[in-house]
């Protein structure tokens, strides 16, 4: 769901429908008009589209299709609170009906209101078991619910490593956009026996994204180079160093990367744990972070203290420097 002024981690809108006949409904007062109107938004003439939607309602002032389509509009237009009106009274007047509720949850969920999202989704999926739009926003709008859960967690406990931990995953996955596409909102859905045709959909505004959070990327780093290691993946592992790493004792890269892959391929498991990480910001672009490390293999088990001196290059996070010990 996204609305025109969203966060990039906006929902999915139920997409726009034209139905001829909907919840015993003869066929919509001046059909023409709906369909101008959804071409018209398409194509971002909101104020030309809003004067048709008003001209089918003045024909039918109760038809769904056209109230549906007016609440897109004024969403597009930012003028939420009269798109929650609509949405709203659709509710009330089609409680059966799956797509009213699913957009205002988006428009919850775009002003931060994520309890009242998910009670909108929630009663989406009521009416709708198999509305899979609704099943993807609410997975969406439980992702942010837990990222607040965790961030209040390490409020009250920074030393806390699992939710560290959980927080820079589930942060991970509510980075990328939640909707996959930024919608005009459309009408509800029309019973099995109604006849329906697509109607395309408008382009979202640009909107920024969010801020990354640098202890979480760092974290995410440290984590995936353990799992590489754990995983005797000796490529992915190498791969977390950057170019100008400093070997031990001056070593030749070349000669240092032969010896790291020998050592990660010969044994028959390895499990590598990275135990209360401290992240250490010492500028945008440079991180340190420190550690207990426990390492298992089939032929040796061993814990130590390491610090991982890493760098920000080409957008990505790498370890500059090792030191054990610290």
């Amino acid at each position: 769901m996204q609305s025109s002024n969203a966060p990039r981690d906006a929902l999915r809108w139920a997409l726009p429908l034209l139905f001829a006949f909907a919840l015993g409904l003869s066929a919509p007062a001046r059909a023409d008009d709906v369909q101008d109107a959804q071409q018209l938004l398409k194509s971002g003439q909101r104020e030309q589209a809003l004067e048709r939607v008003n001209r089918a309602l003045a024909a039918n002032a109760r038809d769904p299709q056209a109230r549906f389509l007016k609440g897109l509009i004024f969403t597009e237009q930012g003028k939420q609170q009269e798109a929650i009106e609509i949405f709203t009274k659709l509710t009330q007047d089609y409680p059966n009906l799956p797509e009213p509720y699913n957009n205002l949850a988006v428009i919850y969920a775009s002003q931060g209101h994520y309890e009242k999202a998910r009670g909108a989704l929630e009663q989406s999926i009521r009416t709708h078991p198999s509305y899979a739009t609704a099943y993807e926003n609410l997975g969406d709008v439980y992702a942010k619910l837990a990222s607040q859960a965790y961030g209040k967690a390490l409020q009250l406990d920074a030393s806390n490593t699992g939710a560290q931990n959980k927080l820079a995953l589930v942060r991970d996955l509510v980075r990328e956009p939640i909707a996959k596409s930024a919608p005009t909102a459309a009408p509800a859905t029309a019973p099995k026996d109604s006849p329906v045709a697509s109607a395309p959909q408008a382009p979202p505004a640009a909107t920024p994204p969010p801020a990354a959070d640098p202890t979480a990327e760092v974290l995410k780093t440290v984590n995936g180079w353990a799992q590489a290691w754990s995983q005797q993946d000796a490529d992915a592992y190498l791969g977390y160093y950057a170019k100008d790493f400093k070997t031990p004792g001056g070593e030749a890269r070349p000669d240092w990367e032969n010896g790291r892959r020998t050592r990660i391929t010969a044994p028959k498991s390895i499990q590598v744990a990275v135990d209360s990480p401290k992240v250490t910001m010492r500028g945008p672009e440079r991180a340190s972070v420190s550690f207990r490390q426990t390492y298992r293999s089939d032929k040796l088990k061993s814990q130590s203290r390491k610090t991982l001196e890493l760098v920000k290059a080409d957008g990505r996070w790498l370890i500059e420097e090792e030191k054990a010990g610290k």
